[in-house]
């Protein structure tokens, strides 16, 4: 729960960043979730045209699923410790990692697959008609996307919005051509933080709207 104090530093964070950016290319729906990976990462080259893509129906997609609680997966606990936690206690959705599974590690390597693939394999059913979300590894993204194209799974919204140097900017491509709801970010940048924040900006626009 939001202290008054925390609540006002948080407001004042957030007219910064209205001021310093001014004007911009995002809707009234995808503004609010752009400023707060802004606010979690202090980085506003995340405003820029076209930085953060969304799918047409995302946020309606992502807001209905997490409003009838639906389960957050997600490849990293970093992700998990970025969320508000009152959220999805709120409205019933499950989080699930499966990353430190015991037997994961074992089980990818006779698969020759990362870990964080199979976290994502051994989640299928639980994707299904809910939010995916990605903020460390492009493998996951990857197996995500290679799982909805063979029909194995189907999410309600994929953010995918890993971070690095080694397919992560080929994962975010690949995430914009398939035929399913998504937010995702062009480039290298990205993160737990980012892919944290796109939660708790869905959660928000849900209790307003």
């Amino acid at each position: 729960m939001q202290t008054r104090k925390g609540q006002s530093i948080e407001d004042e964070s957030m007219e910064i960043i209205d001021r310093e950016i001014g004007s911009h290319p995002y809707t009234d729906m995808e503004w609010p979730i752009v400023r707060r990976i802004i606010h979690a990462t202090a980085d506003f080259d995340f405003a820029g045209k076209n930085k953060i893509v969304f799918h047409d129906d995302a946020i309606t997609s992502g807001i209905n699923a997490l409003k009838n609680g639906c389960s957050i997966i997600t490849d990293v606990n970093g992700v998990i410790g970025g969320l508000n936690k009152q959220n999805p206690k709120d409205f019933g959705n499950d989080i699930i990692c499966n990353i430190s599974d015991p037997g994961l590690a074992e089980k990818a390597r006779q698969e020759d697959k990362t870990r964080a693939q199979m976290s994502m394999q051994v989640a299928a059913s639980d994707m299904n008609g809910g939010v995916v979300v990605i903020g460390n590894a492009p493998t996951a993204l990857l197996e995500v996307i290679k799982m909805i194209q063979e029909k194995v799974t189907k999410p309600a919204l994929i953010i995918g919005i890993p971070v690095g140097f080694v397919s992560a900017v080929e994962s975010k491509e690949e995430l914009q051509k398939i035929d399913a709801p998504f937010i995702t970010n062009i480039g290298r940048k990205g993160g737990s933080s980012c892919a944290a924040s796109i939660v708790n900006a869905l959660f928000k626009l849900l209790r307003e709207n």
